[in-house]
């Protein structure tokens, strides 16, 4: 112990601060975003700033990149004091951020994408193409970020579109780069790549402040960690010297359970039942050939597999939102252990699904999972407005009832806002997943299709959304169960189906290593 405190103050002395925020204050009606918080980055180093979601890590970034003014405090990069006043002044101290929602424009290509509003030309010609893509080029040489200057970013996967904002702030000469949740929808391959090329960075003189929920990660990758509780500072970590259950402990103020705590699985009657599902990719190709599992009351299957395998295109036909070319699913209602009649789920719409008893968390929260321009207590019947309690003979909506129903969940899954009428976009990302968890547990259904159900939220409500998941399927529910995080899906599946090009290859037990799943996952056999 003793050699780790002597060590601490030499790398202090020996490395300046790239950045340092004293006293940052910023206050919204009715909460405080950042109360007197304080950070300091030292340069050449990978630093983690971490806390629950609405923190205020991104309201803290936002303001050292110019994009929210604070209400007191000061910032200085490299020593010096910095006046930003935009993301204008920010570029110019060679400050660069990666957002959490990616800034590309998809019908552009990559190199359109990068050079926007720095192009490369002059006054006759005002986008040089070929100095653009040479640049580029030259920039993923360096940096060792390979990308195709010319192909459309809406072609491009999620692992690559992030390279392309990389790049764009490494083509506006960046020395300190900012990353808001880099990893929140990325596969674990591309997050291992991403972790390769953030080190190769540092190694050429960048310093990065990275923000992420994922504790592995931060311990993996980073020097140095800063933990942010409700605004406000709540300890300054080495990361070598601490380990996972600190920094939650220090997050959320209590400890934290980071094992999944359940009991061996009950299972009933069938409930949702797939049987040879085929279904066509957006190019018109076969994403999903002779899918065929069961969902029985009482348990978890959870869907493992690498991310483009199929269980986008599962999700969707299961839900109504592509069109089935052939198979059968059906939904059964269970009462008391006994089974009603099968519905088949391919001939109903959305709303009638959700009549029947299927809820959905969508991967993407935003795009399909919520209205962000309305309020927070429209969101919370999205879907079921025509439902007695919250219309009159689903024509009038019941809007004192839909007001108390909204309190009720954001008070009884802590989503954090000032305000029901306030809208979505206002909740941070990790705030809009807790209400969609929220809205579609309330409606008590007989089976869940949840997809990626913790992306992007912090290790207390991890924690909260899959003891949620345990005491739905110890209810006797259905729920399937699809994520990128491998633990994840051993941790909480009573049965693991693993996904390879649109096939489900093997249905395996939580006993399985990760080798075996690996093996699985990449089309190989047991």
């Amino acid at each position: 112990m003793q050699e780790s405190t002597l060590e601490a103050p030499t790398l202090e002395q020996s490395t300046p601060f790239a950045v340092e925020m004293r006293n940052i204050t910023k206050t919204w009606p009715g909460v405080v975003a950042n109360d007197h918080v304080n950070l300091q980055v030292h340069k050449g180093q990978i630093h983690a700033l971490v806390g629950e979601n609405g923190a205020g890590k991104t309201t803290l970034m936002n303001i050292l990149y110019g994009l929210i003014h604070p209400d007191s405090g000061e910032i200085y990069v490299n020593g010096q004091l910095a006046h930003i006043t935009g993301p204008r002044d920010a570029i110019r101290l060679k400050i660069g951020m990666v957002h959490q929602h990616f800034m590309l424009i998809p019908p552009l290509t990559v190199a359109e994408n990068i050079v926007l509003g720095h192009e490369p030309g002059n006054v006759r010609s005002v986008y040089d193409v070929k100095k653009a893509r040479e640049a580029i080029l030259a920039l993923s040489k360096q940096y060792g970020l390979p990308i195709d200057p010319d192909i459309r970013i809406e072609k491009l996967s999620v692992g690559l579109q992030q390279r392309v904002e990389i790049l764009k702030v490494l083509y506006r000469a960046a020395d300190i780069l900012i990353m808001d949740e880099p990893t929140g929808v990325l596969t674990p391959q591309e997050t291992f790549e991403l972790f390769g090329v953030l080190r190769g960075l540092v190694q050429q003189g960048k310093t990065i402040i990275f923000i992420t929920h994922k504790l592995r990660e931060v311990l993996e990758l980073t020097d140095a960690i800063t933990v942010l509780r409700r605004g406000k500072n709540a300890g300054e970590l080495v990361t070598k010297a601490t380990n996972q259950a600190e920094i939650a402990r220090m997050m959320v103020g209590r400890e934290v359970l980071l094992r999944v705590n359940k009991t061996p699985a009950h299972p009933g009657p069938v409930i949702l039942h797939v049987e040879n599902l085929h279904a066509l990719s957006d190019r018109g190709l076969e994403a999903l050939h002779s899918v065929s599992f069961d969902v029985r009351a009482g348990e978890i299957l959870g869907i493992a597999g690498v991310e483009g395998n199929g269980q986008s295109e599962l999700v969707e036909t299961l839900t109504g939102m592509r069109k089935i070319t052939s198979g059968k699913v059906t939904i059964t209602q269970v009462k008391d252990g006994q089974a009603g009649e099968p519905r088949d789920l391919t001939i109903l719409d959305a709303r009638e699904e959700r009549e029947v008893g299927l809820a959905h968390i969508p991967e993407d929260r935003r795009g399909s999972g919520l209205v962000l321009a309305d309020s927070i207590e429209d969101n919370t019947i999205l879907g079921r407005q025509r439902w007695r309690q919250f219309s009159w003979r689903s024509i009038v909506l019941l809007l004192h009832a839909i007001g108390r129903w909204a309190k009720k969940l954001i008070t009884e899954f802590d989503v954090r806002t000032t305000s029901v009428e306030a809208p979505v976009r206002s909740l941070s990302g990790g705030n809009q997943q807790k209400l969609i968890i929220a809205r579609e547990f309330a409606a008590e259904p007989m089976a869940l299709i949840a997809s990626q159900p913790t992306r992007g939220v912090d290790i207390g409500a991890i924690e909260f959304i899959h003891r949620r998941i345990i005491e739905l399927r110890d209810a006797g529910k259905a729920v399937l169960l699809i994520s990128a995080e491998l633990e994840e899906i051993r941790s909480l599946s009573d049965r693991i189906a693993v996904m390879y090009e649109g096939n489900i290859v093997d249905i395996v037990t939580p006993e399985a290593t990760e080798e075996q799943l690996g093996i699985l996952m990449t089309g190989g056999h047991l």
